[in-house]
């Protein structure tokens, strides 16, 4: 698919992964409209840190993607959408659970239904690896059996399902994009990279951490652009789920420990009691088979194995180190 000429939305535009796709669809020359979430600052999330080229480039709506007729109007005129808009903090997901379903699932449904209402070309909905659980086996391919062991995973199994719906009721042109744990600049400080570097950049010699042993296929963001945009350009990924991971997995001890490295810090990890999930919600197993991606969208990691991980985390470290963006991560509180 040819996405030259046509407008393009991005819901979740001011979040971490959006707002670098919103940034690499503007460089590869496409017509961009950001859908953020509605504020009285008139502030664009991450996108406010976006270079004056871009910002000038786009056309930003604020919106609230629960709304759906707000939704209607965002979509008018795309011929393009990635459904990035989600609640995401699977700790806040405990505590809110209604709120998941009506923004992650609810949510979906205004885009599928507006998308099929206004006949749009093609969406690309994402989805978590989140949605697999503990692995079953590894590597996790796509055919894994679900398991919701949060609200959020669940939440985002119920929208997964629903994109699923609308092509075999309605065969509205829709794709699912499973991204891993991404990682990079800008990253919620409510993930364990940033968590990690924050402290240590802070000065801090004893960090806290939730669960250390569980493993995680860690993606940086960069790949998992390159393969949001992939499955835009593809024409045969219609119906079609599809991991973006990087096949390689590293577990969070140690990913503390080569972080400290890069960093020159000498730790100690103790555990924070109210960062450990319930027995049974925590995911102690993730490592993608990154296969399908591969084979439909000839999409491989630049950042993969322990090599790629390293020169991923050097690239965020630079960026949470630098004084104006460390002092936005409070290091000495634990985020939801």
């Amino acid at each position: 698919m040819d996405l030259q000429g046509k407008r393009i939305l991005v819901t979740g535009a001011d979040g971490f992964i959006g707002s670098h796709l919103v940034e690499a669809l503007v460089a590869q020359g496409y017509q961009v409209r950001a859908f953020v979430h509605y504020n009285s600052f008139n502030r664009w999330g991450w996108l406010d840190d976006s270079t004056d080229e871009v910002k000038q480039s786009i056309e930003v709506v604020a919106g609230d993607i629960r709304d759906p007729f707000f939704v209607r109007h965002a979509v008018q005129d795309c011929s393009v959408i990635f459904h990035l808009a989600a609640l995401i903090a699977i700790p806040y997901s405990y505590l809110a659970p209604h709120d998941y379903v009506d923004t992650n699932v609810k949510g979906t449904v205004n885009v599928l239904q507006a998308a099929k209402d206004l006949a749009v070309e093609k969406v690309i909905h994402t989805s978590t690896s989140e949605v697999y659980g503990t692995a079953q086996f590894v590597p996790i391919t796509e055919d894994h059996p679900l398991q919701g062991q949060s609200p959020y995973s669940a939440s985002k199994i119920s929208a997964d399902q629903m994109v699923i719906s609308f092509y075999n009721a309605y065969q509205l042109p829709v794709c699912i994009a499973r991204p891993f744990n991404t990682y990079g600049p800008r990253q919620s400080a409510r993930a364990v990279i940033p968590t990690i570097i924050s402290q240590i950049a802070n000065g801090q010699k004893n960090i806290q951490l939730g669960a250390t042993s569980p493993t995680r296929d860690f993606n940086f963001i960069a790949d998992t652009v390159a393969g949001f945009i992939a499955m835009a350009e593809a024409d045969t990924v219609m119906g079609e789920t599809i991991n973006l991971g990087s096949n390689y997995e590293v577990s969070i001890g140690d990913t503390a420990q080569t972080i400290a490295r890069l960093l020159g810090a000498d730790i100690t990890i103790t555990t924070d009691e109210q960062r450990l999930r319930p027995e049974k919600s925590e995911v102690n197993r993730l490592w993608a088979c990154n296969q399908k991606a591969q084979k439909l969208l000839d999409w491989r990691p630049e950042y993969g194995s322990i090599e790629g991980f390293s020169r991923g985390l050097q690239q965020t470290i630079q960026w949470f180190t630098l004084p104006e963006n460390l002092s936005s991560y409070k290091s000495c509180r634990y985020n939801l």
